[in-house]
């Protein structure tokens, strides 16, 4: 069997755009994989369309290992965020081949099921600790064992995971697609956060298990406070309390408090991680196989972390589409340390556009036992659906100065 063509397709289906590709063979057999760099969907698309397709061709699909350290290491200029993801796209859809190749899903091809389910969360957010606590309360009677909680930061429109929409700095985003330069300043959220979660233990009580998001945005002694005040509201984990930048850092974060922390949304190498996972100074790793490499790169950090009893949590939120969130799914399926996995039910057209993939059910989220992936494309309804130009927000301190969405 030998690869005859790789197909780039950028699609914008409801306002969110997917890099994705497929992978043709001589055989007929075909796979499918994402690389969606949310903001940057197109400088995956042109490496993927222009540098790494065209030496594909005449290759063997099975060899999937030794594709991903050619166009690793083969490439010289290697690693980061949009070659990584270019990388996983590819080996996803190597990975879908092989499945479909064996009549077998890919986690049997990983080892096997660990597990009937994955245990999955749901975002909310709220103007205010009624609203966030009404919507908490709404996820519990649908099902959800674990809830996210996020809540605007008063006179602060640019927080995290509770934007205030009605802006007008907001509303222009919308309209010009360019970045939403919101304001958001420390103390303020520092301050509310750990009076939420008093709320929302107050009124959803203990029989859910629930997390917060700080999306980088600390310094390390700021996330050390905000773990420390915290401690007492029994969180699954903190999120990103601060940028991977700060690795060294989250020692300082880790001895504050006994919250168990969670980082690596934005790592794009197994590399950046390491030393927490041999420090032992996170709980919980973020880091998506669509933003490291892929299938094959998850599987092995998966591995890293295992005897330092760190669980997985895979970054999965609207920007990664159901192609990408089904990689994360089977490699979840098939390792022993999976903790848990991010997800989000994306509009009925998306799904039209990228069928199958994971679904939500009691809890947990389901894989199907179709062979390879479980997913596929519908081209001629993604081709209906141009790249359109989208930015995630660019934050500014109260005096004007930037700061880390």
């Amino acid at each position: 069997m030998k690869i005859t063509e790789v197909r780039v397709i950028v699609t914008c289906p409801v306002g969110q755009t997917y890099t994705l590709v497929k992978i043709l063979t001589d055989e007929g057999v075909y796979g499918v994989g994402e690389g969606t760099k949310n903001g940057r969907e197109l400088a995956v698309a042109a490496l993927l369309e222009h540098h790494l397709a065209p030496t594909l061709i005449g290759r063997d699909p099975g060899a999937i290992e030794d594709i991903w350290k050619y166009l690793y290491k083969g490439a010289y200029w290697r690693g980061g965020p949009i070659h990584n993801s270019a990388l996983a796209a590819i080996d996803m859809a190597l990975w879908d081949i092989k499945g479909k190749v064996a009549g077998l899903p890919v986690y049997s091809l990983l080892g096997g099921p660990t597990r009937r389910g994955l245990l999955t969360y749901v975002h909310t957010h709220g103007r205010d600790f009624e609203e966030v606590t009404d919507n908490v309360l709404q996820r519990k009677e649908q099902g959800y064992r674990v809830i996210r909680a996020q809540v605007q930061t008063p006179g602060m429109p640019g927080g995290y995971g509770a934007e205030d929409q009605n802006d007008p700095d907001y509303q222009r985003s919308k309209t010009e697609r360019l970045p939403y330069e919101g304001v958001w300043e420390p103390e303020p959220y520092l301050q509310i956060a750990p009076r939420l979660f008093d709320h929302l233990r107050a009124k959803a009580g203990w029989d859910v298990e629930l997390f917060h998001d700080a999306h980088g945005r600390l310094t390390p002694i700021q996330a050390a406070r905000l773990a420390k005040d915290l401690e007492p509201y029994k969180l699954m984990f903190l999120e990103d309390p601060i940028g991977p930048e700060h690795a060294p850092s989250m020692k300082l974060v880790r001895q504050a408090s006994t919250t168990p922390l969670g980082i690596g949304e934005i790592i794009s190498s197994k590399y950046q991680i390491l030393p927490m996972i041999v420090e032992q100074t996170i709980d919980y790793m973020r880091c998506s196989p669509m933003h490291i490499g892929g299938i094959t790169e998850g599987k092995k950090l998966a591995a890293l972390a295992e005897p330092f009893e760190i669980k997985t949590a895979f970054h999965g939120p609207g920007d990664v589409g159901p192609i990408g969130a089904a990689a994360s799914a089977h490699v979840g399926m098939a390792i022993p340390n999976f903790g848990i996995q991010e997800w989000v039910r994306h509009a009925d057209l998306t799904h039209e556009v990228m069928t199958g993939g994971p679904w939500f059910e009691d809890g947990y989220l389901k894989l199907p036992n179709t062979p390879g992936l479980g997913v596929d494309i519908n081209e001629d309804l993604a081709r209906r659906y141009p790249w359109e130009r989208k930015y995630l927000p660019a934050i500014r301190r109260a005096d004007g100065s930037m700061h880390g969405y």
